[in-house]
């Protein structure tokens, strides 16, 4: 129970931390529960939008979904896109894009790919709430995402020479998160569930490839880019699937 509250506390802004004081071990620790964390953000999300959902446009319940997963989770993932954007965008040499993804200041990179994903997002949860079933995506893909943060933490090493708690991610949180998405997935009795697990697989390799190549490894801002692009494809694979 500790660590998955220490895994609340890191990935969202739930005051959890105010009862209980986690060391940066717990919040390793805490790596296997990120997708259930996920499934448990879009559960709530998915609550919300049934309370809107006859009131308000549904372009209307898109936007005002992302502003409450900002507000949620502290824009954290969000901060890593723009970050990530700006330094493989502006970056020259390994050393020169980590410095610029170490600035937390946002450039034109950044910018656009904020504006890029959210676009994208009111978009495809539009077209998706035109829908009888958006609640299966709506509560998977939160979690799935996350689950990616998994893959990347347990197969690639940490990018910076300084001490994280990135790097007590490994390989048995990555064994154990994947057990809870699987049992999610089967519990989704959706083949395009399964379809969408593959395709957050793929991205993920992709990406992690990618930032091995640039900067020898991840950092949280990659982490949180990725979970950002793989959020993305997979709502656009939903809409794509009918």
């Amino acid at each position: 129970m500790r660590s998955f509250l220490a895994g609340i506390t890191f990935l969202t802004r739930f005051p959890v931390g105010r009862f209980v004081t986690f060391q940066a071990a717990d919040v390793a620790h805490s790596s296997a529960w990120f997708p259930l964390i996920g499934f448990v953000l879009g559960a709530i999300y998915s609550l919300a939008v049934a309370l809107l959902k006859g009131h308000l446009p549904l372009m209307i319940i898109a936007v005002l979904l992302i502003a409450l997963d900002a507000v949620l989770t502290g824009g954290l993932h969000f901060d890593g896109l723009a970050d990530t954007a700006d330094g493989f965008g502006g970056g020259k040499s390994r050393d020169d894009v980590l410095r610029i993804m170490r600035d937390h200041s946002i450039g034109s990179y950044g910018g656009l790919a904020l504006a890029i994903l959210v676009a994208l997002k009111v978009t495809a949860y539009t077209a998706l709430l035109q829908r009888s079933n958006w609640i299966t995506p709506f509560i998977l893909i939160p979690g799935l995402s996350r689950w990616s943060v998994l893959l990347l933490t347990g197969t690639l090493p940490y990018a910076r020479e300084s001490e994280s708690v990135i790097q007590g991610m490994d390989k048995r949180s990555l064994l154990w998160g994947s057990v809870i998405t699987i049992l999610a997935m089967v519990a989704a009795r959706s083949a395009r569930t399964w379809i969408a697990m593959a395709l957050v697989v793929t991205v993920t390799a992709a990406f992690g490839l990618y930032s091995r190549w640039r900067i020898a490894g991840i950092t949280g801002d990659t982490l949180g880019a990725n979970l950002e692009v793989c959020e993305s494809a997979a709502l656009l694979l939903f809409v794509w699937m009918r």
